[in-house]
């Protein structure tokens, strides 16, 4: 097992090889279900699926090419990620640093646990395109380098929630923290940070009111309030879609104006309305989930469609307070901060990265990314062996 910066304690017993996550320094214990503890034959399991692009429907998909380990597991060549055969999707892919921590999944919390989470970009049609639960269940159940697997780990053969709870299970190792922040306010280290950095804090706590919805606790700190709020910006995108010029990103930083006429033919404005997708509360609309702001310099664009390009352009938002609507966030007040306390909080902010990437991203990468395909399609496989019966 790769050293990943966190404390393992590890024993044996009958269904495989125990781990308990011994938090870093400024993160909280974290909570496991208790129908889904976890061992290392699950964590190793899920990571294996986690890379394989196999687990889409044409075999060139996978969880890590839109949650890239390199990129800060999310992807920043797009404000939204596209998915499979170049399908553009609506959001920004939010990263898995610290996902475990999550009370709720996607950007409007329509998902409450990682287990479940998994196969929503796994059916989703443009991301890794399955057509069924049961055909990812069977396509996996053929796959010759699973063989053994889900029975050393769960005790019995593959089923649609064992592969939930094997991604989980990777999906919560993928833990930092230790941050030069956390040297420094939770550790004692008063050389952890630089002044400018510390000068970045105290307008965070302040005038600055980030810590309204990042919160930060005497102990530890996830920089959440795991509430949604409405910041204008998908208010602005769904009210006012009928521009005679957009903004279109060709690549990193790369961006031209395209007539929006022109792009009804071929990729429509997709509606949007936030977490009253969930809720169905109009009160909720264009509210989107607060974001775990640990490695939040690795983690860009930001937003939950990816139209902020860095984090000099999130402060210059938020300064101003959002977009008005008649449902914006109350929280959200112009800030009138002058340029020396804006390059301040942009330095905090750089504080927040974990001292374990590097070896995430190594251990992610240690399993393989490209095996053989099958050579049938997994349905027409299973049809033939019921063939007959009754």
């Amino acid at each position: 097992m790769l050293a990943l910066g966190l404390a393992f304690e590890v024993t044996a017993f009958a269904l495989g090889t125990p781990v308990t996550l011994n938090p870093p320094l400024g993160l909280p214990p974290m909570p496991i279900p208790i129908d889904n503890p976890l061992t290392q034959e699950k964590i190793d399991l899920g990571r294996k699926l986690f890379v394989d692009r196999r687990l889409s429907h044409n075999n060139t998909f996978s969880c890590a090419m839109c949650h890239v380990p390199e990129q800060g597991f999310t992807s920043h060549d797009l404000g939204t990620a596209i998915g499979t055969e170049g399908r553009s999707l609506r959001r920004n892919t939010p990263t898995t640093f610290n996902v475990g921590y999550q009370r709720s999944m996607f950007d409007d919390g329509r998902e409450f646990t990682l287990e479940n989470q998994v196969w929503g970009p796994l059916l989703n049609k443009a991301e890794m395109d399955m057509p069924s639960m049961g055909y990812v269940v069977e396509k996996v159940r053929q796959l010759p380098e699973y063989k053994g697997l889900f029975k050393a780990a769960f005790g019995g053969p593959v089923t649609a929630e064992r592969i939930g709870q094997a991604l989980a299970s990777f999906e919560r190792t993928i833990v930092s923290g230790n941050s030069r922040f956390d040297r420094w306010y939770y550790g004692g280290d008063k050389n952890a940070i630089n002044p400018q950095e510390q000068r970045g804090f105290q307008v965070f706590m302040g005038k600055g009111r980030c810590f309204v919805c990042h919160l930060v606790g005497k102990k530890h700190a996830l920089f959440t309030d795991h509430q949604f709020h409405n910041t204008g910006i998908g208010w602005e995108r769904t009210m006012f879609p009928e521009r005679r010029f957009y903004k279109v990103q060709l690549a990193p930083g790369n961006y031209v104006q395209v007539m929006g006429k022109l792009l009804q033919s071929f990729e429509p404005l997709q509606a949007d309305v936030g977490r009253y997708e969930v809720t169905h509360n109009p009160k909720d609309r264009w509210a989107y989930k607060t974001p775990i702001l640990r490695n939040v310099a690795l983690t860009a664009p930001y937003m939950h469609d990816g139209s902020l390009a860095t984090l000099e352009d999130v402060v210059e938002f938020y300064d101003k307070g959002g977009i008005n609507n008649e449902n914006k966030s109350p929280l959200l007040v112009p800030l009138k901060l002058d340029a020396e306390e804006k390059s301040a909080l942009v330095a905090f902010l750089k504080t927040l990265t974990g001292d374990n990437v590097e070896a995430l991203v190594k251990n992610t990468r240690s399993a393989p990314v490209t095996l053989p395909v099958l050579l049938k399609d997994p349905a027409d496989v299973y049809m033939e062996s019921v063939l007959g019966k009754p």
